[in-house]
Order: C-alpha cells, then sequence, then structure tokens
C-alpha cells in the first residue's frame, strides 16, 4: 500500500506506447476513475473480499498490459481488445485492492467519507507525481533508438514481474487458508 508498485507497473505498462499528453491523459484518467470508484465503494460498503485474489487479479492487469503490449491479442487472439474499457476495468480491481488494505483498520464512521477522499486525493497525486517521473524517463529513452529496441524486452519484463507477483498472493492466499 505504501510503494504501489503494482499500480505504477501496470500505468507504465499503460504509457509505454503512448505518446500524446492527450492520450495518457485519457488513459490514466480512466484508471483513477476505476480506482476511486472502488477504493470508496469498497471501505464505505464494507464490501469484504480476499486481499490476496484481488491482488492477484492486479498482478495479472501488469501481465495484461504486457501482453497487450507485445501485440498478443491481435498475434494470438486475432482481435485487440478495447483498451480503455481494460484498463478502466483493472482500475476498478486496483481500487478495490487498495480497499481490502484499508479495511483492516478500524475507522470510525464519522467522517469517513471526507477523510476517504482526503485519502484518496493524496493517493492520486502521489501516483500522478511518480508518473511524472516515469514519463521523464520514458522522454528521454524514447529519444533513442534503443527504445524501439528494447520495448520487446521490457515488456517481457513487465510480464514477468507481473507473474513474479502473481505467485507471490496466490502462495499467501494458499498459506493463509492453512
Amino acid at each position: 500500500m505504501l510503494t504501489g508498485y503494482d499500480h505504477l507497473l501496470f500505468l507504465v505498462g499503460v504509457i509505454f506506447f503512448l505518446y500524446h499528453t492527450k492520450q495518457i491523459l485519457i488513459y490514466v484518467s480512466f484508471f483513477t476513475l476505476g480506482h476511486s470508484l472502488t477504493l470508496l465503494l469498497g471501505v464505505m460498503a464494507d464490501i469484504n473480499v480476499n486481499a490476496y485474489l484481488i491482488d492477484a487479479i492486479i498482478a495479472l492487469s501488469i501481465v495484461y498490459k504486457g501482453f497487450d503490449n507485445l501485440g498478443g491479442f491481435k498475434k494470438f487472439f486475432g482481435n485487440q481488445p478495447n483498451t480503455k474499457i481494460a484498463v478502466l476495468v483493472f482500475g476498478l480491481f486496483h481500487g478495490f485492492g487498495l480497499a481490502t488494505k484499508l479495511q483492516e483498520f478500524e475507522f470510525d464512521k464519522e467522517g469517513l467519507f471526507i477523510n476517504l477522499l482526503g485519502f484518496n486525493l493524496g493517493v492520486e497525486i502521489g501516483q500522478f507525481l511518480a508518473l511524472g517521473l516515469v514519463l521523464l524517463v520514458l522522454g528521454v529513452w524514447r529519444q533513442y533508438n534503443s527504445y524501439l529496441k528494447f520495448s520487446n524486452v521490457t515488456n517481457i519484463a513487465l510480464m514477468a514481474a507481473g507473474f513474479l507477483l502473481l505467485s507471490f498472493q496466490l502462495a499467501g492466499y494458499f498459506i493463509a487458508k492453512n
């Protein structure tokens, strides 16, 4: 929850091949909308979901985006899913992931909604700042031939990180069940 590395890995995949500010803002807005809705709804409605399973889905979102960036859907299935809808849906899962962690704390119901809005705003500002740093690095890297040359390797590494996170979450789930 403190690092948000899983959210950032997903967003790196989302923006990896986006070159225009308008496109980046649209996709990040879809993610933020989904993330914010389920964060607020999950905590306010006390929707309890197993944190390991939600985090496993979040890990799969990272794998999905790397696979998508490699053209895997078109290549293997002959069809490209709507990436904006996918980003929104995965944003919903990412928000539930954070909501499940927040539900571990005992909160006073009085003023909870306003406090959650403030918390969510802080999360989004932090995410925006981290994403800005990522965009700076990508912007510099895009000026070199190595960007496209190593784009496949980078997205394979993104998928590998997603699979690693998935294995950690599934192991946690099965260990916790016993």
